[in-house]
C-alpha cells in the first residue's frame, strides 16, 4: 500500500480484507475535525438541521477565528461580529478544548505546530487542510456539512484515492525553500491535471533535508495542484519536531509506503540550482524563474497567510535588515503588510528584533489572520493594483476586486519590498548569518535537523471482520447501483470553461450569508454578472470543462448554484471537495468525458436529462449521451436528499448502511 492507503486502512471500520485499494469506498474513524469562523457559519446551519447533537470528542474539534477578522472588522463590521459570536457561542456550548479567538492564530498554523501527529486523519472545512500531510498525517479539506457530520459522529466515508509520487532530487540552495519548490512543481505539472483528486506523496533523496516548515508549505499548496491530499512520510525530521512539543508528542504512528507501492505516475524534479519562483496572475501554476521578470514594479507587498511559515518570516526579516543596511531607499506607501501566523511566532520575531526591522522597512504589522490572502476583511488590494505576495492563491479578485497578485516566497517579497521592485533574494541570502538564523528558530545544529533522533516504522493495525453473504464494508465504485426512479430535468445550457473555481462561483466576501436566496443572488458576481438574470426561470443546466469547483472548500458555492436556480451540473471533471458538497446538498451532477458532447452542446441549447440513469438528450439534434456512473454511496446519498436527511434516516449507522 501507499502511505495514504496505510493510514486509511489503519483507520478503516469493518474491513473484510487486510488492505485497501483505489476505488474502495470505506468507513473511517476520524481523529480531528477543524474549522474557521467562516466555515462554522455554514456548519452551524447543518448542525441545526441535525438537531445540535453532542459532538463526538470536544477535545478533538479545533476552531480558530482567522478568516474575516482584523482590528478594523472586529470593531466595525456587523458581519464579522456575528461570525465571531457564533463561533464563541458554540465553543462554549460544546466546551471545546481547542478554541482560538480572533487574531490568535491562523487556522492551520497552530494546529500543525502544536497538535497534529503522524498517522492521524484530519478532516477540515478548508481546502488547505492538506497542510498537515507535512507531518505524515492524512489530512484533507471537505465542505462544512462533511466536517459537521464527522465532528458529531467521529467517522466519515471516503473513496480510497489513487496516488502519484513526486520525487525530489538534488539539493536546494540556502533560503530557496518550500514555496519555491511547490511553485516549480506547479509550473511543471500544472494544477488540476495529474494530481486531480489523487493522493500526492512527496518522496526522494532531497526530502530528508526539508524542514517541517518546508513540508508544511508544499503540502499546503497541494490544494493548488488539485490533489486530494499531499503527504510526506514522517521521518527523523518530523520525529524531532514532535518530540520537542510539551504535549501531543506520543501518539503518532509512523508509516511509510511499501517498496512496491503502486503509483499511477511518478514525476522526478531536480532541485539543484533551483531559482526563486514567481507565479503570475491568475493561476499559481503560471510560474517563471525570477530571472525572467526582474525589475517588475509593484503597488504593494504582503508577507503572510497560512502558507507562510515561521522560517519564511524570519528569513524575510533578516533580508530586510540587510537591504536597509545596504541603503536601499524605502518607497513611501502604506501598502506593505506582514502578518505572522501565530502569536508565538509574533513573539519570537519581536524578541529577535525582526518586527522592528519590518516596521523600519515600511511594513504595517498585522495580528495573525488571513488578511489580504482572502481579501474579505478590511485589508484589500485595490482594483488594478499589482501586489507581490507570499500567499498561496492568486485567482482573479482574490486579494480584492480587480486586484492582481503575483506569488513568491517571503524571501523574494522581502528582497523586493523596499522600493517595490522585483529583486532576486539570493544576493541577500548568501550573506545571511546562518547561525543567528538557526538560533532565532530555536535550532542548535547547523548541519542536521535531526540530532540523536531515529524512527521505527510500523504497519497499520487492521481488524479484519469476517465476511458474510449479505454484508460488505468495502464497496468498489463499480458496484451495482440501486435502482432509482426516473426524474427528468429539462433546461437550457450555460457554458463554462475549465478550472472554474469556487472563488468565481461565490466570492469569499459573501460567505457570511446564510439565506439561500441571498447567496444565490451573488452567484458568479464578478466573473459573469449576467448569470443570475438568465437563470431566473430556474431551468438552467451548467455545462463545464475540467476541474469544475476547484479551489476553496466553501459549500457556499453549491448553495449559490441552488439559490440561483441551477438544476444540474455536467462537467468533464470535478474537484473532490466540491463534488462531495454537491452530493451532500443533493444538487445533481454528471460526469461526461465524451468530447462529442462538448463539441455539440452550445450556449442556450436545450437538454433533457435523467440524472438517475445518466441519459442526456440534446433536444435539437436528438442525439443522446450517457454520463459515467457514480459510486453506490453517492447514489444513495442523493436518493436520501443529501447528508442531513440520510443521517436523520439512519442516525449513527448512516455510513454503515450507505458505505457497505
Amino acid at each position: 500500500m501507499t502511505l495514504t492507503e496505510k493510514i486509511l486502512a489503519d483507520h478503516a471500520i469493518g474491513l473484510r480484507r487486510p488492505y485497501v485499494k483505489p476505488g474502495d469506498i470505506i468507513r473511517i474513524k476520524v481523529d480531528w475535525t477543524i474549522a474557521s469562523e467562516l466555515a462554522w457559519n455554514g456548519m452551524n446551519q447543518t448542525y441545526e438541521r441535525l438537531g445540535r447533537p453532542p459532538i463526538h470528542d470536544p477535545e478533538k474539534f479545533y476552531l480558530a477565528i482567522d478568516h474575516t477578522v482584523d482590528p478594523v472588522t472586529i470593531v466595525n463590521d456587523p458581519r464579522t461580529q456575528r461570525l465571531i459570536q457564533l463561533s464563541k457561542a458554540f465553543a462554549s456550548e460544546a466546551q471545546l478544548k481547542h478554541f482560538y479567538d480572533s487574531n490568535e492564530t491562523i487556522l492551520h498554523t497552530k494546529f500543525y505546530r502544536d497538535l497534529i501527529q503522524p498517522g492521524e486523519i484530519v478532516l477540515g472545512a478548508d481546502s488547505h487542510t492538506s497542510s498537515h500531510g507535512g507531518l505524515g498525517a492524512f489530512s484533507i479539506g471537505l465542505g462544512g456539512a462533511d466536517i459537521t457530520v464527522a465532528m458529531a459522529l467521529g467517522e466519515s466515508w471516503i473513496e480510497v484515492p489513487s496516488a502519484i509520487a513526486i520525487v525530489f532530487n538534488g539539493a536546494l540552495p540556502f533560503g530557496v525553500g518550500g514555496k519555491d519548490v511547490i511553485l516549480k512543481t506547479l509550473g511543471l505539472l500544472k494544477r488540476n491535471t495529474v494530481a486531480m483528486e489523487r493522493s500526492v506523496e512527496y518522496i526522494g533523496p532531497a526530502v530528508s533535508e526539508f524542514s517541517t516548515d518546508m513540508r508544511f508549505t508544499i503540502a499546503n499548496m497541494t490544494a493548488e495542484l488539485g490533489g486530494l491530499n499531499g503527504i510526506f512520510a514522517p521521518d527523523e525530521v518530523v520525529s524531532a519536531w514532535v518530540a520537542g512539543r510539551e504535549s501531543y508528542n506520543t501518539g503518532g504512528k509512523y508509516f511509510k509506503a511499501a517498496e512496491d507501492a503502486e503509483y499511477v505516475e511518478r514525476f522526478e524534479i531536480d532541485l539543484n540550482n533551483l531559482s526563486p519562483q514567481i507565479a503570475k496572475p491568475f493561476s499559481p501554476d503560471k510560474t517563471v524563474d525570477i530571472e525572467e521578470v526582474l525589475g517588475t514594479a509593484f503597488d504593494g507587498c504582503f508577507i503572510g497567510a497560512c502558507t507562510t511559515t515561521e522560517e519564511e518570516l524570519v528569513l524575510g526579516g533578516m533580508i530586510l535588515e540587510l537591504a536597509l543596511a545596504d541603503g536601499i531607499k524605502v518607497k513611501e506607501t502604506t501598502k506593505r503588510l506582514v502578518a505572522p501566523g501565530d502569536l508565538t511566532i509574533e513573539r519570537n520575531l519581536r524578541e529577535a528584533g525582526l518586527l522592528d526591522v519590518y516596521r523600519n522597512a515600511g511594513f504595517r504589522i498585522a495580528p495573525p489572520g488571513c488578511h489580504l490572502c482572502l481579501g474579505i476583511a478590511s485589508e484589500q488590494a485595490g482594483s488594478g493594483e499589482i501586489w507581490l505576495s507570499s500567499q498561496n492563491r492568486n485567482y482573479q479578485n482574490r486579494m480584492g476586486e480587480g486586484s492582481l497578485a503575483w506569488l513568491a516566497s517571503a524571501a523574494t517579497v522581502a528582497a523586493s519590498a523596499l522600493d517595490l521592485t522585483l529583486r532576486d533574494p539570493r544576493a541577500f541570502l548568501e550573506r545571511i548569518d546562518r547561525e543567528r538564523y538557526m538560533r532565532i528558530l530555536g535550532r542548535s545544529d547547523l548541519v542536521r535537523l535531526t540530532p540523536d533522533v531515529s524512527v521505527t516504522y510500523s504497519e497499520p493495525q487492521i481488524d479484519v471482520v469476517e465476511k458474510t453473504s449479505d454484508d460488505e464494508s468495502v464497496t468498489s465504485k463499480e458496484s451495482e447501483q440501486p435502482a432509482q426512479p426516473e426524474q427528468v430535468i429539462e433546461g437550457r445550457v450555460q457554458i463554462f470553461g475549465d478550472h472554474i473555481d469556487t472563488d468565481a462561483i461565490i466570492p469569499g466576501e459573501f460567505c457570511h450569508l446564510s439565506d439561500i436566496d441571498e447567496i444565490g443572488a451573488k452567484c458568479f458576481h464578478y466573473v459573469r454578472p449576467e448569470f443570475i438574470g438568465r437563470v431566473s426561470d430556474g431551468q438552467t443546466i451548467v455545462v463545464a470543462g475540467e476541474a469544475w469547483g476547484s479551489g476553496s472548500s466553501r459549500e457556499h458555492a453549491v448553495w449559490a448554484l441552488k439559490g440561483a436556480g441551477v438544476q444540474l451540473v455536467i462537467a468533464k471533471g470535478y474537484a473532490f471537495i466540491h463534488k462531495r458538497n454537491l452530493v451532500n446538498e443533493a444538487l445533481p451532477y454528471l460526469l461526461v468525458t465524451d468530447p462529442e458532447f462538448y463539441k455539440l452542446v452550445a450556449e442556450d441549447d436545450e437538454l433533457s436529462v435523467d440524472p438517475s440513469s445518466g441519459k442526456i438528450l440534446h433536444v435539437a439534434s436528438g442525439k443522446t449521451f450517457t454520463a459515467e456512473s457514480p459510486s453506490a454511496i453517492v447514489v444513495a446519498l442523493t436518493a436520501e436528499g443529501g447528508i442531513v436527511p440520510a443521517i436523520k434516516h439512519y442516525n449513527k449507522e448512516v455510513f454503515a448502511k450507505l458505505a457497505g
